[in-house]
């Protein structure tokens, strides 16, 4: 609870800091259909699998970095790191066995623009890059995209029966602040019992 209180309280301070490195409008609309690079190499112990990149992020070329998206804050109060990344920090999670890239590739203003296509090509891309990089567990953030990227409409939260390409499955909630079902602790546990499983492999 203590890890918890310390994430939420980095996350709104270093947002409040963060205001006038903020994307102009125009800056925003320039990044429909960017891309954001992977943060990514091979063994990792857990690839983190967004939906696609939002705006915000495309246009400041970082994973998770719109204001109130919980992914960092979750990632520590998680354990998965021992203090609050900033989202230009993402690198950083390669010296501790993580990544992160995106079920699709191109940023739109939200998910609900992608199309059942874009999702299963999106699929067929992260399998290529599991087969690639052979990380030891792959996470996919939003069960949603997971249910249409690989076509498993029964799928619930947590680990998933499943492989893909050798490498566990497991599915945690959609971080973006436009996620209502979880709340921050919600989110603490999900990943912790993650980050539990993987360090017990």
């Amino acid at each position: 609870m203590h890890r918890l209180r310390a994430a939420l309280h980095g996350r709104c301070a270093r947002g409040a800091g963060m205001s006038e490195r903020r994307p102009t409008r125009e800056a925003l609309a320039a990044a429909e259909g960017k891309r954001v690079p992977d943060v990514i190499g091979p063994g990792l112990r857990v690839l983190f699998c967004g939906i696609n990149p939002s705006l915000y992020t495309a246009a400041v070329g970082h994973h998770f970095a719109r204001p109130g998206n919980r992914f960092w804050p979750a990632l520590y109060a998680a354990g998965f790191t021992e203090r609050l990344l900033a989202p230009a920090e993402e690198g950083e999670l390669l010296g501790r066995g993580y990544g992160i890239t995106n079920i699709v590739e191109v940023a739109t203003a939200g998910a609900a623009q992608l199309s059942r296509e874009q999702f299963r090509a999106g699929g067929r891309r992260l399998a290529a890059m599991v087969r690639r990089y052979r990380p030891r567990c792959v996470a996919v953030l939003g069960i949603g995209a997971y249910r249409s990227a690989f076509e498993q409409p029964m799928a619930a939260l947590g680990p998933q029966p499943e492989t893909l390409e050798g490498a566990r499955l497991w599915v945690l909630p959609n971080p973006s602040g436009a996620n209502a079902h979880h709340r921050p602790a919600d989110f603490a546990r999900l990943f912790r019992e993650l980050r539990e499983a993987v360090e017990t492999d």
